[in-house]
C-alpha cells in the first residue's frame, strides 16, 4: 500500500493532541509515508505542519475536524479536507465559523454554504451516530452536497465496528465511497497515559476523579504500515480509498502578499495628496517657523512614503491617534525608530522633532529594504481598548482583530500541573516549585540533573518517576491561548478570506494563528500598547485639574526644570519611568545629567555592555577626562555624547559622513554589522574603506573607524527610542519635583495591593515632609487625594470596602453628609449598605476616627448600629420617621474592650497593608539616635553583614536541639517590617529573661539569606 495517514491531531491543539512535530516529521520519513493530514479542531499550528512536513518530502493536507449543530443534543463528527486552493479558502471559513460560536460548533447550513473544494469524510462509527439510517445523517450528506463526500470506517487497534454491514449497504446505496479512518493523538501506544494526563491537564480533572470523562482514545496512535494492512486485511480497498482522498488534495500555503489596509479618502483625491496636505498643516501647526531643512526633510519622506506604497498606513495611525486625543486618551511621544520621521511628527503621531534631536528617517523606513511599518504606539493603559474598538467601528469588525497567543507549558509550568493531576501534596508542590528554576529556556531534564534533591525525591517512590516521564514527554506544548498583548492586524478585505478567526474580548476577533504566522500571510501588525506609566501620568494631570482647573500641556513642559535635574541627579527617581533601579539611580548620580540629552544617553548606555562605557561618559561630560577623536571630522557626529559612539544614528551618521554611503546604505551596514558575520564583517570592510577611501579619507583611518564602528555595532541603541522615552521618564520626574503631593497621591493608587512598594513610598513621602492622612468616611475619595498639600488616604485602598459601597456612600454624602454618629452614618446609608462586612474594615483603618468614639467602641457598636437602620428606615428606601428621626432619643454605643494600641496597629496593618499610626518600635528608634538599621533594608545587605535593629518581639518559638540545648526562633517587627531571627543556644542562655512577647528588644547580629529570604543571626540581646 501507499502509506498515508488520514487523521493527526498535533501538539497544537492546546493538549487534544501531544504528536510534536520535530518527532513526527522524521518518523514518517523513516516509515515511507507519502501524505498525512491534520485534523486539528481549529486552524492552530496548519502553517508549521505544511512547512515541516513539506521540508521532509511528505505531502501535507490541511484538515479539519468538525461538530455539526443538527439542532439536537449530538453534534456528529466530520473531517473536512481543502482539496484544492478554494477549499483551503472555504476551511479558513469553517474554522473562524464554528470558532466564533460558544458552542464551537457548525450549523448545517454553513457547511452547505462552505464545502466548495473540499472532501468531508463522515465516519460513522463515531457514538453519536445512531443509525445510518437516522436522517439526520441524510440531511448532513445532502448538505455537502457541493463537496466530495465519504464515509469512514476505523478500525481503531482491530476492532470492528459492529454496524460494519449496515453502514456498507449504506455506503453503496448512497454511492458515497467508505475510506479507512484513524485518528492519531500521540506516537507510540505507550504514550496512551501521557495523553490521559494532558486531557486532566485540559479538563482540570484528576486522575484518581472517578467523574473524570472516559478515555475513548486509547489505541488512538499512529500505526505501522503493517498494523494498518492487517486491520483492514479483509478490506484493502478501504485503504486504497484513503490514500487516493489524500492525493487529490493539492491545496498549498498560499503566497504572501502584502495586504495594506486602505484609508478612505474623498472621490478625485489619492491618499498620498492627503498625507501631503495633512503633514504640511501639521508641520506649520508644530514648527510655525519651520526653515528649509524642515520643509526638504518633510519632503524626503513623504516621496518615500508614497513610493513604497505606505501613505494609507501613515492616515490610518493619524487617524486612530487624533481619536484618542479628542478622548483625551493619553498616548505616548513615540516609541522606538518611528520618532525618526517628521511626518509622524507633522501628523502628531509622535512628539518628538527629529531635526532637532539629530534622529534619521531611514532607520524607520529604508528603500533599500522593503519591510511593512511599524508604528508603535503607547496608550495610557486603562484606556487602550477603547481606540482598538474605534478602528473596528472604522474600518469593519470583519477587518479588524487581535492576534493570538500561546502560553505553553514551560519546565515548571509542566512540573507542576501534571503533579497537580497526579494529586500531589501542597508540600510536594512546593517542593517541586522550589527546586525547578523559574528560567526562561530551562528545561525539566536540565532542572533535574542539577538538583540533587528533585533527582533523589524522584527515585523514592514509582509513581514520581511516572510522573517525570510524563511531565517530560508534554514539555513544550501550548497549554492556553490568550490575546498578544499589544498586537491588532488591519486589513484591505475580510480577514476570514486570508485568515481563521476565533473569538476575542470586547467584541474584537481573534486570529487563529499566532503573530509570526499571521505576519508571513503579508498582514500588517500594528501593536497598540498599555503603558502603566503614561495612565500615572494622564491620573496626576487629571487629580490637578480637578482640584486647580488647570490641565497641564505636557508637550509645553520646559525641558530645562532646574528642580527636575537636581532630582535626577540625587537619584531620587522612584516611580520614574526606566530610572528606578538601583543601577540607574547609580548612574544618573555618577555622571550628574544638567540637561535632556543625558538623560536620554543615560537610558540608552544602562544595558549590558554599554554601560561599561558610563564610567567614561561621566568623565568626560564632567570634564576630568580630555574628548579624543579617531578623526576630526567625528567629532560632528560624537561631540553630542563626549566621543562615545551611543546611538544607532551615530554609526549611520559616520557612514554618511566618511564613506560617503547614502542613508540607506549606512542603515544596511549597521544592520549587517550588528549580525556579526564574519563574511559580512570582511565584505563591508572592503566596501566602507574603499568608499572612504574615494571620498579623500587615508586608508589607515578608514580602517581605524570601520574597526570602530564595528566595536559599537552590538552597543549602538536607537537614538529614537531613548528620545521618545526619555519624554515619559522627564515628565514624570518634572511633577515629581515641582507636584510631590499629586504625584505621590497617583503613585500610591497605582501600587494599591502591593504592601512592600507603599511602604517605601510612604518612607519616603516622609523624609520628605509631604504629609499622609487618615481615611475619612466623610472627606476621603476612592483612591488617593490631595488635600492642602497632604495625602488623603482612599476608602478603596480599605481591603473589603467594594466600589458598589463607595457609591451607596457618595449618594448619601450628596443627601446627608453631616453625620454626628455612627449611628447617624447607619441610618443615612441604609441596612443594605450599613453591613458588619463593609463598616468593619473602615473602623479598623481608622475611617469612622471622626465620631470621636475609640475604635474598640465602634467595633462593638455595629449591630446596633445596624439595628437602628433597620428600625428607622427598614427598607433603605423609606425614612419612617423623617426630620422627627433628629429628635428621638439617640441611640447609645456599646462598650468595647480595651484595644492594645498593637491591636489597633495590627488592625491597621491587615486593612491597609501598612501601619497607620506611629509604630512604637519608632520611639524606640529616636531615642536611640537613629543609629540602627530599618528590617526592610536588611533585604539589600550582603551575607554576614553586622546589623542592629530596635523592634517588637511579636513572636518566639524555642525549641530544643537533637543535644537538649534551648534555642529560639525570634519574630522581630519594626515600622517597615517583620524579620526572622534565630537565637543559637550560646547566645539564648543570657537573652532568654529579655524574650518576652510584645516587649522592645534591641538586637544585634549577621545577615544571612536563606531560600531567598534575609534571617539575623543573633549574636546579642537588648531589652528596651
Amino acid at each position: 500500500m501507499t502509506l498515508v495517514y488520514p487523521q493527526i491531531v498535533t501538539g497544537a491543539d492546546l493538549l487534544r493532541g501531544i504528536i510534536k512535530l520535530d518527532r513526527l516529521a522524521p518518523l514518517l520519513q523513516r516509515r515511507g509515508a507519502v501524505s498525512v493530514a491534520i485534523v486539528n479542531s481549529k486552524l492552530h499550528g496548519i502553517r508549521s505542519f505544511y512547512k515541516v512536513m513539506t521540508k521532509y518530502g511528505i505531502r501535507p493536507v490541511f484538515g479539519l475536524s468538525v461538530h455539526l449543530d443538527i439542532g439536537e443534543e449530538a453534534t456528529p463528527l466530520l473531517y473536512v479536507y481543502a482539496k484544492d486552493d478554494e477549499g483551503y479558502r472555504n476551511l479558513l471559513k469553517m474554522s473562524s465559523a464554528a470558532a466564533i460560536r460558544d458552542a464551537e460548533t457548525l450549523p448545517v447550513q454553513w457547511v452547505k454554504a462552505y464545502s466548495a473544494g473540499c472532501i468531508i469524510v463522515c465516519p460513522l462509527t463515531d457514538a453519536t451516530w445512531k443509525s445510518v439510517e437516522d436522517e439526520s445523517v441524510r440531511a448532513i450528506l445532502k448538505a455537502c452536497e457541493q463537496a466530495t463526500v465519504m464515509v469512514g470506517i476505523s478500525r481503531a487497534g482491530g476492532m470492528k465496528h459492529e454496524k460494519e454491514a449496515e453502514i456498507q449497504a449504506f455506503s453503496e446505496g448512497s454511492g458515497l465511497p467508505i475510506v479507512a479512518v484513524h485518528e492519531s493523538r500521540y506516537v507510540d501506544p505507550d504514550e496512551a497515559f501521557v495523553y490521559e494526563v494532558a486531557q486532566a491537564i485540559r479538563t482540570g480533572y484528576k486522575l484518581n476523579d472517578p467523574a473524570r470523562p472516559k478515555n475513548n482514545d486509547r489505541a488512538a496512535y499512529l500505526p505501522e504500515e503493517s498494523e494498518l494492512l492487517e486491520w483492514y486485511a479483509d478490506r484493502p480497498e478501504w485503504l486504497e480509498n484513503m490514500t487516493a482522498m489524500l492525493l487529490a488534495c493539492t491545496a498549498s500555503l498560499p503566497p504572501a502578499d502584502s495586504m495594506m489596509p486602505i484609508y478612505p479618502v474623498n472621490e478625485g483625491e489619492t491618499s498620498s495628496a492627503l498625507l501631503e496636505r495633512n503633514s504640511l498643516s501639521g508641520l506649520h501647526k508644530r514648527v510655525p517657523e519651520a526653515d528649509e531643512a524642515y520643509r526638504e526633510r518633510l519632503a524626503h519622506e513623504l516621496d518615500i512614503i508614497s513610493k513604497m506604497g505606505f501613505a494609507d498606513y501613515f492616515l490610518i495611525v493619524e487617524d486612530f491617534m487624533r481619536y484618542a486625543k479628542e478622548q483625551q486618551i493619553l498616548t505616548g511621544p513615540g516609541r522606538g525608530s518611528s520618532a525618526g520621521s517628521l511626518v509622524a511628527f507633522a501628523l502628531g503621531i509622535t512628539d518628538v522633532d527629529p531635526i532637532k534631536y539629530g534622529l534619521i528617517f531611514e532607520r524607520f523606513l529604508n528603500p533599500g529594504r522593503i519591510t511593512l511599518p511599524d508604528i508603535d504606539i503607547d496608550f495610557a493603559d486603562n484606556r487602550r481598548g477603547e481606540v482598538i474598538e474605534y478602528v473596528a467601528r472604522k474600518y469593519g469588525k470583519a477587518k479588524v482583530a487581535q492576534i493570538i497567543t500561546f502560553g505553553t507549558l514551560s519546565a515548571r509550568s509542566v512540573a507542576r500541573n501534571v503533579a497537580r493531576v497526579f494529586d500531589f501534596s501542597n508540600e510536594e508542590m512546593a517542593f517541586l516549585s522550589k527546586e525547578i528554576p523559574n528560567r526562561h529556556g530551562i528545561t525539566l531534564k536540565e532542572a533535574v540533573s542539577l538538583s540533587k534533591p528533585l533527582r533523589d525525591w524522584v527515585a523514592m517512590e514509582p509513581l514520581r518517576t511516572k510522573w517525570l516521564n510524563a511531565a517530560m514527554a508534554l514539555e513544550g506544548l501550548p497549554r492556553n491561548a490568550s490575546t498578544h498583548a499589544a498586537g491588532v492586524i488591519l486589513s484591505p478585505i475580510p480577514l476570514v478570506d486570508v485568515v481563521p478567526l476565533q473569538s476575542g474580548g470586547d467584541g474584537i476577533y481573534l486570529t487563529q494563528w499566532p503573530m509570526g504566522d499571521v505576519e508571513e500571510q503579508g498582514l500588517l501588525k500594528m501593536d497598540f500598547l498599555g503603558l502603566r506609566n503614561l495612565t500615572l501620568l494622564d491620573r496626576i494631570r487629571a487629580m490637578i485639574a480637578y482640584d486647580r482647573g488647570e490641565r497641564i500641556d505636557f508637550e509645553s513642559i520646559p525641558l530645562d526644570d532646574a528642580k527636575t535635574f537636581e532630582l535626577f541627579r540625587a537619584g531620587d527617581t522612584t516611580g520614574i519611568f526606566q530610572f528606578e533601579s538601583e543601577g540607574m539611580r547609580n548612574a544618573l548620580q555618577l555622571i550628574r545629567p544638567t540637561q535632556f540629552e543625558d538623560l536620554f544617553a543615560i537610558n540608552a548606555l544602562y544595558r549590558p555592555g554599554p554601560m561599561d562605557h558610563i564610567p567614561l561618559y561621566s568623565r568626560r561630560k564632567n570634564d576630568n577626562e580630555k574628548i579624543t577623536y579617531i578623526h576630526p571630522l567625528l567629532e560632528t557626529v560624537l561631540a553630542e555624547t563626549y566621543g562615545v559612539i551611543v546611538y544607532q544614528e551615530q554609526i549611520m551618521e559616520i557612514a554618511v559622513r566618511v564613506a560617503g554611503f547614502t542613508m540607506a546604505e549606512a542603515d544596511l551596514l549597521r544592520r549587517a554589522v550588528s549580525k556579526k558575520n564574519k563574511e559580512v564583517l570582511q565584505k563591508e570592510r572592503i566596501h566602507f574603506t574603499q568608499s572612504a577611501v574615494e571620498n579623500g579619507f587615508p586608508q589607515e583611518s578608514a580602517i581605524a573607524i570601520y574597526d570602530l564602528i564595528v566595536k559599537f555595532a552590538d552597543y549602538g541603541f536607537p537614538k529614537s527610542h531613548a528620545v521618545a522615552y526619555s519624554l515619559i521618564s522627564y515628565r514624570l520626574a518634572f511633577l515629581k519635583a515641582n507636584e510631590p503631593a499629586y504625584f505621590y497621591a497617583a503613585l500610591l493608587s497605582s501600587l494599591t495591593g502591593n504592601s512592600e512598594k507603599t511602604m517605601e513610598l510612604l518612607r519616603e513621602m516622609d523624609a520628605k515632609g509631604v504629609k499622609l492622612l487618615p481615611p475619612s468616611i466623610r472627606q476621603s475619595k476612592y483612591m488617593y487625594t490631595v488635600e492642602n498639600g497632604a495625602i488623603r488616604i482612599g476608602l478603596g485602598i480599605i481591603k473589603g470596602v467594594t466600589p458598589t459601597f463607595y457609591e451607596a456612600l457618595k449618594q448619601a454624602r450628596k443627601s446627608d453628609g453631616h453625620w454626628k454618629s455612627m449611628f447617624d452614618l447607619a441610618v443615612s446609608l441604609g441596612s443594605g449598605a450599613f453591613t458588619e462586612k463593609s463598616i468593619r474594615p473602615l473602623i479598623k483603618a481608622g475611617a469612622l476616627d471622626l465620631f470621636g468614639e475609640t475604635r474598640d467602641v465602634l467595633l462593638a457598636s455595629i449591630e446596633a448600629a445596624i439595628a437602628h437602620a433597620q428600625f428607622v428606615r427598614p427598607d433603605d428606601d423609606t425614612d419612617m420617621f423623617g426630620d422627627m428621626f433628629q429628635t428621638l432619643a439617640s441611640p447609645k454605643y456599646s462598650p468595647g474592650t480595651s484595644m492594645s494600641r498593637m491591636m489597633m496597629l495590627e488592625y491597621e496593618r491587615e486593612v491597609l497593608g501598612f501601619y497607620l499610626s506611629e509604630h512604637p518600635a519608632l520611639e524606640a528608634k529616636k531615642m536611640d539616635g537613629g543609629r540602627c538599621n530599618s528590617i526592610v533594608s536588611v533585604a539589600t545587605l550582603r551575607d554576614r553583614t553586622p546589623v542592629r535593629l530596635i523592634g517588637l518581639l511579636v513572636d518566639i518559638k524555642r525549641i530544643r536541639t537533637k543535644k537538649g540545648e534551648a534555642m529560639a526562633f525570634l519574630t522581630l517587627q519594626d515600622e517597615t517590617g517583620q524579620i526572622s531571627c534565630t537565637l543559637f543556644p550560646k547566645q539564648y542562655a543570657p537573652s532568654n529573661n529579655a524574650l518576652v512577647e510584645m516587649g522592645m528588644l534591641q538586637v544585634e547580629g549577621t545577615v544571612e539569606h536563606r531560600r531567598g529570604q534575609p534571617q539575623i543571626l543573633v549574636q546579642q540581646i537588648g531589652k528596651l
